[in-house]
C-alpha cells in the first residue's frame, strides 16, 4: 500500500468539481461541490447521532437505501438545517444534479454544511450546476474546496493497495474544523475506490472502522447536526468482488482505515481556532471501551485543551480527565507522559508526580503535534484518541460565526 496523489478522483471512474454558485457571499470561496462515477457504485453512510438532523440526511437515507449511488452533491456555507421547507429543498438539489448528469435521482447523496436555521435557497445552486457539471474531471482539491466552512486548510489523501494481485484505489475528501464531537462519524467526509465490494460489506467496513477514528475525533464537544461519512466503491478496479470476511476483506478495511485515520488527524488539526494537534495514546486497559474512553476524556477536557495551548506541563488535568471519564481504572497504576518531535518527558508515575524539567517539557509542548501518552498498566487494549488545543482563536470564531 502507498500513498498516491489524486484523492477522490484517484480511483478509476470518478471525477469531481467545484464552484462558487453564490450561496457564500465571498466569490473567492467555492461553496458547492459534485462528486461523480461512471458506473453506479455501493455505498455505505454513517451518519450524526444528533436528534437534530439536517434535511440532507433524511433525503440520502431515503436515496441509499437500496445500497446503491453514483453521484454525491454538497453545498457549503449553509446547513439546511430546522428549515419548514428542508427536505424539499434537499430533494430538489437531488433531482437537479440527476437531471443533470442523466441519472436516477435516487442514485445521488445530498450533504449540506454551514450555519443551521438559516433559509435555503435552491435558486443558486440550480444556476450553478452547469458549471459544476461542465468542470467534472480530476478536480478533487476544487470539490474539498467546495465543502469547507471555517476550514483553514484542505483536507484529502489516496492510496493504492493490491487485492488479490488487483490494484485498487481508494482516496477521500473531508471537511470539519468546529462542533466536533461525534458518536458515529465525524463533520463531512466523502470516501471512493475502485474495489468491488457488495454494499454490505461496504457498510460492515465503514461502521467498524468509525469506532477507532472518527469516533475518536473532538474539537469542541458539541455533535453536528450534519455529520455524514459516505463511501462510494464501483468496482472498476476489476477485482473479484468482496462478499464475505477473508483476506481480501482485510486488505480493504487496512486501506480505508489510512484514509479515515489520515482525515481525522487533518480534522483535529484544523480545529478552530486551533494551534497544536493533540493525539492521546492509551495503552493497559482492561478493555476496549476502557480505553476509548479514557483517550476521549482526556482530548475533551477543556483544561488539558488549554493547558496544551500554553504548553504547560500539567499533568494533573489529564489525570482529571481519567478520574471523571467513569472508566474502571487503578489511578495507583497510571503513568502519564508527553511526546513531539522534540523528544519525550515522564511526567507522571503510578499516579503521582515524578520529577521533571518545567524547560524541556515547555519545549517539548511548543511543537504543534502533541502526544498524550497514557499507560494503565491493567491490561491489554490500546487505543487512540485526535483533539486540538483551546486557544482564544475558537471563541473569536464562534462568537460571531451567524453573523
Amino acid at each position: 500500500m502507498k500513498i498516491i496523489d489524486g484523492g477522490v478522483c484517484a480511483a478509476k471512474g470518478f471525477t469531481a468539481s467545484g464552484v462558487h454558485c453564490g450561496i457564500r457571499k465571498n466569490r473567492t470561496k467555492r461553496d458547492l461541490a459534485l462528486i461523480y462515477s461512471e458506473k453506479k457504485a455501493s455505498v455505505a453512510c454513517v451518519y450524526t447521532t444528533n436528534l437534530v438532523k439536517g434535511a440532507p440526511i433524511a433525503v440520502t437515507k431515503k436515496n441509499v437505501a437500496d445500497g446503491f449511488a453514483q453521484a454525491v452533491i454538497c453545498n457549503s456555507g449553509n446547513a439546511n438545517t430546522c428549515n419548514a421547507n428542508g427536505v424539499e429543498v434537499a430533494e430538489k438539489m437531488s433531482d437537479l444534479i440527476a437531471d443533470a448528469l442523466n441519472i436516477d435521482t435516487n442514485d445521488v447523496v445530498v450533504a449540506s454544511t454551514g450555519v443551521i436555521g438559516q433559509p435555503l435557497d435552491v435558486t443558486p445552486i440550480a444556476d450553478g450546476i452547469p458549471a459544476l457539471v461542465k468542470a467534472l474531471g480530476n478536480n478533487s482539491e476544487e470539490a474539498a474546496e467546495g465543502i469547507m466552512t471555517t476550514d483553514t486548510r484542505l483536507k484529502q489523501i489516496a492510496v493504492s493497495f493490491d487485492i488479490d494481485g488487483v490494484e485498487c484505489k481508494i482516496g477521500g475528501i473531508a471537511k470539519g474544523s468546529g462542533m466536533i464531537h461525534p458518536n458515529m462519524a465525524t463533520m463531512l467526509v466523502f470516501i471512493t475506490t475502485d474495489c468491488a465490494i457488495a454494499p454490505n460489506m461496504l457498510q460492515k467496513a465503514l461502521s467498524t472502522d468509525i469506532k477507532s477514528t472518527f469516533n475518536m475525533v473532538s474539537v469542541d464537544g458539541d455533535t453536528s447536526t450534519n455529520d455524514m461519512v459516505t463511501v462510494l466503491a464501483n468496482g472498476m478496479a476489476g477485482n473479484n468482488e468482496i462478499t464475505e470476511d477473508g483476506e481480501a476483506f482485510n486488505a480493504f478495511m487496512k486501506a480505508l482505515n489510512t484514509v479515515t485515520v489520515y482525515l481525522c488527524r487533518c480534522i483535529a488539526g484544523d480545529g478552530e481556532g486551533a494551534t497544536k494537534l493533540l493525539e492521546c495514546k492509551v495503552t493497559g486497559a482492561k478493555s476496549d471501551a476502557i480505553a476509548k474512553t479514557v483517550a476521549k476524556s482526556v482530548i475533551c477536557s477543556s483544561l488539558t485543551k488549554a493547558a496544551m495551548f500554553g504548553a504547560d506541563a500539567n499533568w494533573g488535568r489529564v489525570l482529571c480527565a481519567i478520574g471523571y471519564s467513569g472508566a474502571d481504572v487503578d489511578v495507583t497504576k497510571i503513568d502519564v507522559s508527553f511526546t513531539s518531535a522534540k523528544g519525550t518527558i515522564e511526567v507522571c508515575k503510578n499516579g503521582a508526580g515524578v520529577d521533571f524539567s518545567e524547560e524541556i517539557a515547555k519545549e517539548i509542548l511548543l511543537e504543534n503535534e502533541i502526544g498524550i501518552n497514557v499507560a494503565l498498566n491493567d491490561g491489554e487494549f490500546s487505543s487512540t484518541a485526535w483533539g486540538c488545543d483551546l486557544t482564544y482563536e475558537y471563541v473569536k470564531i464562534n462568537g460571531d460565526y451567524r453573523t
